[in-house]
């Protein structure tokens, strides 16, 4: 049960969250326990995770402010174990590195910063990239059959929904233009008759042809010469 101090400070820290949340996350207390912290990290872009939504918890002390909370992500990510208690400067497994005046917001945003970085610590996993990426995907449709991230943000499961058909509408449009570039440089090259064009296009026609004739005489010219030059200073130095 939350103090009164606890209460009064993390009643605060919830205005503040709402009014000037910080980028790429949101969060509020349980309607249940004000001690119980959800939060949803937004995968930033040019990361790996971008696209993704990541649920986790901050579980408060009734020490708060003066002790840290417990840190957990719930998704998947590729970069932390699924509900494992996080071990990192401003968690319960350093309390002798906290500072009071440190809040809700400087927590997540000093948990994304580590997120997007590549240190190791208790909770964290390695990974590669394509792997983090996939998971980017899969965590929406993980929190759409999660129960408390329905619970916790049930305002937000018909975006995440919408975000998954986007998300399968773009790949989809990504195959069919790797399809279609394949298709055209498997293309056999078409061959012109000279005899089915009008006079100015055939005239056209003649003339890039002879300059690639001449192209290609010249190519030759200089693989000959190179021979040659390569041969005499062979036998230069011979």
């Amino acid at each position: 049960m939350a103090t009164k101090q606890a209460h009064k400070r993390l009643t605060k820290e919830y205005k503040s969250m709402v009014e000037n949340p910080p980028p790429f996350i949101i969060a509020h207390p349980s309607e249940r326990n004000i001690l119980e912290w959800h939060y949803l990290i937004s995968g930033p872009p040019d990361t790996p995770y971008a696209g993704g939504q990541y649920h986790g918890t901050l579980m408060f002390t009734s020490e708060y402010p003066f002790k840290p909370p417990a840190i957990k992500m719930i998704t998947p990510s590729g970069r932390f174990q699924p509900n494992t208690r996080l071990c990192l400067s401003m968690s319960d497994y350093h309390p002798d590195l906290w500072n009071p005046a440190w809040s809700v917001a400087t927590i997540l945003t000093g948990l994304l910063s580590f997120m997007t970085g590549d240190e190791d610590t208790t909770g964290s996993i390695r990974t590669r990239d394509e792997s983090k990426k996939k998971f980017a995907k899969a965590s929406l449709t993980f929190n759409l059959n999660s129960e408390r991230f329905l619970r916790e943000f049930s305002d937000l499961v018909d975006e995440t929904r919408t975000k998954i058909d986007e998300w399968d509408k773009n790949e989809a449009k990504i195959e069919d233009e790797k399809k279609r570039k394949l298709a055209n440089d498997n293309k056999p090259e078409e061959i012109v008759d000279p005899s089915t064009l009008d006079p100015e296009d055939r005239i056209r026609y003649e003339q890039a042809r002879n300059r690639a004739v001449e192209g290609q005489k010249s190519n030759f010219v200089y693989y000959v010469l190179a021979i040659a030059v390569a041969l005499g200073l062979f036998r230069y130095i011979n």
